[in-house]
């Protein structure tokens, strides 16, 4: 992929100049030896990591540093690294007046600590990416779990992005497959931002959707070769993620890379935190996810005509929240009542556009076509309904919607089938 074609400024028929103000991407075999190369300018650097992050190249890196390295931070956790106040906490104890980059080795959680961190102190980060497990390297989202809520706030991007396919292709192979789950969500979110466009007039890019589809295409039918840890696929594999994250920052949001399937994975990320039960991780939860997204597609199909439906009373949908979400219920309702998209009539937007909608809900594949796609890397969607059940899946379909601003399928399944 030509990243330095992607990263200029591009006048867009859909109104915007896109822009993306990340000056570096490297993505090949060998590329933590080009770390020092982009320090010119720089004289005190924070490094950050955990300890399994840190194992994979931390020596490598901090000699690439040398003399401007100023201090380690190596996080050090029993079980998961969780990226909320105390971890940022922990990260701004190590920074100094002097301080003038922060450089983080890692991937998802690092990465968004580091994001969120340099952000708040107004200093440019660096990322190493230890593994292709996640599509927020390029973006300007920190996705942090502050007061027990999934929060993603908007931050800014990396000034550098630095792969090693060498350092990627030993990654667990947990998390090669949570990044190719991550791409393959997109088939989700991608529709989604369509039926959006048509049912609540939001703004839609043709450019940035078509950037992050053809992605996507690249990347679909990778599975057995990810499985054999092929250097190319995971090369592959990690300029989409990149991509992807480069395509939120030209449209200055998440909308070309997270919808109904995020919002899914998020519900089990957020609900397992609260009640200490697992989960699984991100890209893995969003691929499985969006089987359930296209069952939901499917059942849509089935209308010849959009009805409108009896939905619970405030006082049902609150005590569900509450039971659903417990500690955290009032962010969540706080959240719905700020949007007041429950009095929000869309049914119009439905009947006057309904073979439109159902045109795009066809656009995506089958349910049964994803299960396809799980199953070549190895992954069993039995696992997904044996870890949660049915009633916290149901659950899922009826109130992951509740914890975002973003009009998905979800909310069109409740509009129209949700008793």
């Amino acid at each position: 992929m030509n990243f330095e074609e992607l990263l200029r400024d591009n006048p867009c028929s859909c109104g915007m100049t896109h822009r993306c103000s990340i000056k570096h991407v490297i993505i090949e075999s060998g590329a933590v030896k080009k770390v020092g190369s982009l320090l010119g300018g720089y004289g005190h650097v924070l490094l950050v990591a955990d300890t399994n992050t840190y194992a994979t190249c931390g020596k490598e890196v901090e000699a690439q540093i040398g003399e401007k390295l100023e201090s380690v931070h190596v996080y050090q956790r029993d079980g998961l690294l969780i990226p909320n106040e105390e971890a940022i906490e922990e990260m701004r104890a190590r920074l100094t007046e002097e301080t003038d980059l922060i450089v983080g080795i890692g991937s998802g959680v690092i990465q968004d600590l580091c994001k969120c961190v340099s952000f708040q102190e107004k200093l440019p980060y660096h990322i190493i990416a230890t593994a292709p497990s996640m599509d927020g390297y390029a973006s300007v989202g920190a996705a942090m779990i502050i007061g027990g809520m999934k929060v993603t706030y908007s931050a800014h991007v990396p000034e550098a992005i630095v792969a090693d396919c060498d350092v990627l292709k030993d990654a667990p192979m947990d998390l090669i497959k949570s990044g190719y789950g991550d791409i393959l969500g997109k088939y989700s979110c991608l529709n989604d931002w369509k039926l959006a466009r048509v049912v609540r007039g939001e703004y839609f890019c043709q450019y940035v959707y078509d950037l992050t589809f053809d992605m996507l295409v690249k990347t679909k039918d990778l599975g057995p070769k990810l499985l054999a840890r092929d250097p190319e696929a995971i090369q592959v594999l990690m300029e989409a993620l990149v991509g992807v994250g480069v395509a939120m920052a030209l449209v200055g949001n998440s909308r070309p890379a997270s919808g109904s399937e995020h919002h899914l994975s998020h519900f089990f990320e957020i609900t397992g935190i609260v009640d200490d039960t697992p989960y699984f991780m991100h890209g893995t939860d969003v691929v499985y996810s969006s089987v359930y997204t296209e069952k939901l597609r499917e059942e849509l199909l089935k209308l010849d005509a959009p009805k409108p439906n009896t939905v619970p009373s405030r006082e049902i949908w609150e005590e569900n929240i509450r039971r659903v979400y417990s500690s955290v219920s009032d962010g969540v309702i706080a959240l719905q009542d700020k949007l007041g998209w429950y009095n929000e009539d869309r049914f119009p937007a439905y009947r006057d556009n309904w073979q439109e909608i159902k045109a795009i809900l066809a656009e995506a594949p089958s349910s049964d076509e994803m299960v396809g796609y799980l199953e070549s890397i190895e992954l069993d969607i039995g696992e997904f309904r044996k870890l949660y059940g049915d009633k916290k899946v149901e659950d899922a379909l009826k109130f992951a919607k509740d914890l975002k601003d973003r009009y998905t399928v979800l909310w069109m399944y409740y509009d129209l089938m949700v008793h």
